[in-house]
């Protein structure tokens, strides 16, 4: 995961002048992070002579007013960074002694026997005095402003390796006596520069390091064995880092090789030993206390189409020098699954196909064939009926006493003139008879069929009388 912080951190520390101090940067991660430190926006390095960046931490030696401000240790991992923060005051006992001799009033001012407010030297634009270490090559120029303001109006005098500069090597002039020019720089040029600014209540100094260097003609170097293979799972998160020697700041850029038959798919490709490459964003190159440089990438989410080779690309206006690495991506573990077919008919075998319609027809055919050979059978009572022999559907049951006999003989025309007769006998004739008959007999019959899976056919017939 992400370096973390392992313990508690004093944000604010103070040091005396000419004193060591430690700060540390209690970090820990897995893997372990990479530490980098920086003072004002500004990373320190190997040129920082009495900076020194340990395991635990940073060590300064010989503290000077200068060193105060605001530090950062930034540790870094393949999966995030963290950050811890310190402010840096420096205490001046001698500063602070001259300054008792006079009576301090409101606001930090002071003020003398005859009432005059004075006020002690300050830096008006610190803004500008933040980049206190300073690489340029021969030939070149610079400026070091120490811009000041104080009552009375405060004097500053220039010194290089704590000596005094001569009015030609300062090329004093009024109107800029608070910068220090220094043009066609020579190797002998480099040292420490110090501005001093003073006045009656107070002073205060700055110093600048100035490093002159000497052109070189050889191309950036990559150290180290990055950057290496790497296997990532589906959907993680993996970097490769690449390490590079350089007498000036190199551009590191990140190249991913592109398939052949896929250059349609990218705007632009560049030919890097014979091969096409895309070009990939690039993030901040680290500075790193040996001199060298680091960058890194950083692979999130990884998919099948990030797989490949990738290649750190080193470049100075001397040349450039690259190193490949090959990325595996392992397959989803979990696939998206098939979709569904709409249909499972056409994953039945054709016979079945076949057969399930015409054994349909089949029976069918066989149920309306046995049904028209039962209209031609002659019907018994219904209530001698065996269970399983179905009525015929041309017999008429008419409910005449208790043995509901049934009249078989005569169809339903006849059948219904032999009730109107009776009728209009009137009761006198069939006393027994009267109060079974109907005026109308019959009003509905349908017949119901009945298939059994033992192959047995049932038939029932109902018929509806209505008074």
């Amino acid at each position: 995961g992400p370096p973390r912080v392992a313990d508690k951190v004093i944000h604010r520390q103070s040091v005396r002048l000419g004193r060591t101090i430690k700060l540390p940067c209690p970090v820990e991660g897995d893997p372990p992070p990479l530490t980098m430190w920086m003072k004002d926006g500004r990373t320190i390095h190997s040129g920082w002579t009495r900076f020194r960046i340990l395991q635990q931490g940073l060590k300064i030696k010989e503290v000077e007013s200068e060193d105060a401000g605001t530090y950062i240790c930034k540790a870094t991992n393949g999966f995030g960074s963290t950050n811890v923060n310190y402010t840096l005051i420096v205490i001046d006992d001698a500063s602070s002694g001259k300054d008792s001799q006079v009576p301090e009033g409101s606001n930090g001012e002071y003020e003398d026997h005859s009432g005059k407010q004075w006020a002690r030297p300050r830096f008006t634009q610190p803004a500008k005095m933040r980049r206190r270490v300073i690489a340029r090559p021969v030939g070149s120029s610079i400026r070091l402003k120490c811009v000041a303001s104080g009552n009375p109006r405060p004097d500053i005098t220039w010194l290089k390796d704590n000596k005094p500069l001569t009015p030609q090597e300062i090329g004093e002039n009024k109107k800029k006596k608070w910068t220090l020019n220094l043009k066609n720089l020579k190797p002998e040029d480099s040292g420490k520069y110090t501005c001093r600014v003073f006045n009656k209540v107070g002073e205060i100094n700055a110093t600048y390091k100035v490093e002159v260097i000497q052109r070189t003609r050889s191309k950036p170097i990559l150290t180290g064995t990055h950057p290496v293979n790497t296997t990532v799972d589906y959907g993680g998160t993996t970097s490769f880092q690449c390490k590079v020697r350089s007498d000036v700041k190199p551009v590191i850029q990140w190249l991913k090789r592109v398939e052949y038959g896929t250059e349609s798919k990218y705007n632009s490709t560049i030919d890097v030993g014979g091969q096409k490459f895309v070009v990939l964003p690039t993030g901040e190159v680290w500075s790193r206390p040996d001199g060298s440089y680091l960058n890194k990438l950083m692979i999130t989410r990884a998919k099948e189409e990030d797989a490949g080779m990738y290649i750190c690309l080193g470049a100075n206006t001397m040349g450039y020098s690259f190193r490949s690495a090959f990325l595996t991506v392992l397959p989803d573990p979990k696939p998206p699954s098939a979709p569904v077919p709409p249909s499972s008919a056409s994953s039945l075998p054709w016979p079945v196909i076949i057969g399930i319609p015409a054994g349909a027809v089949f029976i069918f055919g066989t149920i309306l064939l046995w049904l028209c050979q039962t209209k031609k059978k002659p019907c018994s009572p219904p209530a001698a009926a065996p269970a399983h022999r179905p009525p015929p559907r041309d017999r008429i049951c008419v409910p005449q006493g208790p043995d509901k006999d049934c009249i078989s003989s005569i169809n339903y025309e006849e059948y219904v003139a032999q009730q109107q007769h009776l009728l209009s006998q009137g009761p006198a004739l069939a006393p027994a008879m009267a109060s079974k008959m109907y005026p109308k007999i019959y009003t509905d019959i349908h017949t119901h069929t009945h298939s059994h899976v033992e192959g047995k056919v049932h038939q029932h017939q109902h018929i509806q009388y209505q008074c």
